[in-house]
């Protein structure tokens, strides 16, 4: 075994105040990741308050009780590295990556937004414009927004279904008072996971950490959300501004925590997750149809699904989708070979030893996997797994993914209807 690989130097605590705290040492880097994992984003959110997570990711950066926002903004810019945060449907992140030397900075900064942001009314009415330019801007951004209308229309009624951003009009409504609600509700040391991966060591921030987040007797609110039913459909939404198709079609995937994930990754790779995949060889390398094909897999707590992007002139949308839908049904029905099996395997085994070398990376993965899992998996232990995946598992998965009834397909841009209908996607697979 290469002696790197045995990364595991990890210290977990959990304090007083129920702040989850996982530090990796790496005494050969000369920077350090950090950041904390909020076990909140935008699925627990009312439907009437929806786009909260993110308006308070935002927030928190405009102001804390000690500091102005070009205070906060200077800070940044002195500390050279990078600090930011994002919003997703089941956790937020607030993170840094800085030199070593520069680690306790980094933490009082990202320490103060947290604990103690100021929430004027000024601040809420300029970030509130911000947030609406935001949304603008992915109406603007076709491959962003055709993603946007499946999941929504994949899981319609359903919090991982909304958009993360909130609509304009529930952004709009949003109230200081429902903003600093939520928070209170949230941001609870018990539900916060700190992380950090790199040259720094436990007794150096645990003090820190304990004297920021002291013991509270509230618990903090959890709201629990059930699987998504996936809501079978064909849309077509016309913008004819745009010069191309984009295109998603999607199905039934896999929530993260199921045995099959690592067969559904692999799943993914030969069907359109990488230059070699059966879609980009297919549909871009041989056919010349499309600049961009791609497929992903997304996974949540409960439920997920797979998907399959491609953009194209009008004209190449049918040969597009037939390609796409004859490639899932030979998955389907013929699995894949032994060559792409070890193909993708390697792949996958390539990208987990090549984010080892990213602090960012592995501090990130440390935060999910104890958001998903409650505990860290090697990278020799996910290698083992990957290494593990046969052909019948590829089959097994392939009978989940690649699923008749609830295959469906978004289309945005200035084409006609393709003559496309769920029975015929049903037909087309199965």
């Amino acid at each position: 075994m290469h002696p790197r690989m045995k990364t595991l130097n990890m210290t977990r605590h959990v304090l007083p105040s129920g702040l989850t705290v996982l530090i990796e040492t790496l005494p050969y880097v000369r920077s350090v990741a950090l950041g904390y994992y909020l076990r909140s984003g935008s699925a627990v959110e009312a439907v009437e308050h929806s786009g909260a997570s993110h308006f308070l990711e935002h927030l928190v950066f405009k102001g804390t009780a000690r500091r102005s926002t070009s205070d906060i903004a200077q800070i940044i810019d002195i500390l050279g590295g990078d600090v930011d945060a994002f919003t997703g449907k089941e956790y937020t992140s607030f993170y840094a990556h800085v030199l070593d030397e520069q680690v306790m900075t980094a933490l009082d900064l990202l320490t103060d937004i947290l604990v103690s942001p100021r929430f004027s009314a000024e601040d809420i009415e300029s970030e509130r414009s911000v947030i609406l330019e935001e949304i603008k801007m992915v109406e603007d951004t076709p491959d962003d927004l055709v993603h946007e209308i499946f999941v929504g229309s994949f899981w319609p009624d359903h919090p991982l279904g909304r958009p993360i951003l909130g609509t304009e009009e529930t952004v709009g409504h949003l109230g200081r008072d429902q903003i600093i609600e939520h928070y209170r509700e949230t941001f609870h040391p018990a539900n916060v996971i700190f992380c950090a991966s790199g040259n720094v060591r436990p007794e150096q921030l645990i003090p820190f950490l304990e004297k920021a987040f002291p013991a509270e007797s509230a618990a903090p609110e959890r709201r629990e959300w059930s699987a998504p039913t996936p809501n079978q459909h064909v849309i077509l939404r016309e913008k004819r501004e745009l010069e191309q198709v984009h295109l998603c079609l999607g199905s039934r995937g896999l929530p993260q925590q199921d045995e099959g994930r690592y067969a559904a990754a692999i799943f993914n790779t030969v069907l359109g997750g990488g230059m070699s995949s059966r879609l980009f060889q297919r549909i871009r390398e041989k056919e010349g149809l499309v600049y961009t094909v791609m497929s992903y897999h997304n996974g949540y707590l409960h439920g997920g699904y797979e998907a399959i992007y491609a953009a194209c002139a009008p004209k190449n949308l049918k040969r597009v989708l037939a390609i796409t839908l004859e490639e899932m049904r030979r998955i389907r029905q013929e699995a894949i070979t032994e060559d792409e099996l070890a193909s993708a395997k390697l792949h996958l085994k390539g990208s987990i030893l090549l984010s080892l070398e990213s602090t960012v990376s592995r501090m990130s993965g440390m935060g999910r996997q104890e958001y998903y899992f409650g505990r860290q998996f090697s990278p020799d232990e996910i290698i083992e797994h990957v290494d593990a995946v046969t052909l019948d598992d590829i089959r097994a998965v392939a009978a989940t993914i690649v699923d008749p009834d609830s295959l469906s397909l978004t289309m945005l841009g200035n084409a006609k209807n393709p003559g496309v209908s769920a029975e015929s996607l049903r037909e087309a697979v199965g």
